[in-house]
């Protein structure tokens, strides 16, 4: 665990530009928004881990990282003490490849999961004439080819005053039949102007977002819960099995069964 405070750490970071910095931790802390000079790759090895970036959440399952690219305003929430986190910071100066420049969440193949487990052995500040220097680099130089399917686990939020509870209610009911028009009439609105706020405040459609909920919480039942995946297909308001997988499959390029074995 770094004995730095919160904001002694995320100064060290980018103390020194041509240094990588390691950090491992198993905490519950929730980081201020920030930016750093240098690309972060944060691995979720265990648990589930929350990032906020651009009004949206993104959510970060066991065995898979988020590539947050140098200058991006983000900040990180853990709630469960049982997610470990390794966070690698990069000095990008030289880096050209496009997939740099992007943020994106990737599964963690056996290779890289051995490689990110070795740098559990170190923590702070790499120098380059560090003779494990090395190591680092190579995994930076892993991800272009190794970050091919992106795993779609984004919520856009909104502090608009009154989309606001609409948001935290649909979180609190995705196990429920969810329509435009049972929502409109509960929160008074007509089904049109909600559809318009949805797509004016989140630049999605009200069905795409229930549809993303749903696959976020089921993501997190799926983590956090020892659920079959037929109770988590009900328990986020499908009752076909087949039509919850299918949905599944277009968020996470994954069908349920094959993702549960990647994160349990």
């Amino acid at each position: 665990m770094c004995a730095l405070s919160t904001n002694d750490y995320l100064i060290d970071i980018d103390k020194h530009p041509s240094t990588i910095f390691v950090l491992h931790e198993r905490t519950e802390r929730r980081f201020p928004i920030h930016m750093h000079v240098k690309g972060q790759l944060t691995y979720v090895q265990g648990g589930i881990a929350y990032v906020h970036v651009e009004a949206k959440i993104y959510v970060i399952p066991a065995r898979h990282y988020i590539w947050i690219p140098a200058g991006l305003p983000h900040f990180l929430q853990v709630k469960n003490s049982g997610s470990v986190i390794r966070t690698l910071y990069f000095p990008m100066a030289q880096e050209n490849d496009a997939f740099y420049q992007k943020m994106g969440i990737y599964p963690v193949n056996n290779l890289l999961h051995e490689m990110l487990l070795y740098t559990e052995k170190f923590q702070g500040q790499m120098k380059p004439d560090d003779s494990r220097f090395c190591l680092f680099v190579a995994i930076k130089n892993l991800l272009p080819e190794l970050g091919i399917t992106h795993l779609q686990t984004a919520l856009p939020t909104s502090q608009h005053l009154r989309l606001k509870p609409v948001l935290a209610f649909l979180y609190s009911h995705v196990s429920e039949q969810i329509t435009l028009h049972n929502i409109s009439e509960q929160f008074g609105f007509s089904e049109r102007s909600l559809s318009r706020l949805f797509q004016s405040e989140l630049s999605i459609s009200f069905l795409q977002y229930v549809k993303q909920i749903r696959m976020v919480k089921a993501v997190e039942l799926m983590l956090q819960t020892n659920l079959t995946l037929s109770e988590i297909a009900y328990a986020t308001g499908y009752f076909s099995i087949s039509a919850f997988s299918n949905t599944f499959y277009q968020f996470t390029n994954m069908r349920p069964s094959q993702f549960t074995k990647t994160v349990r």
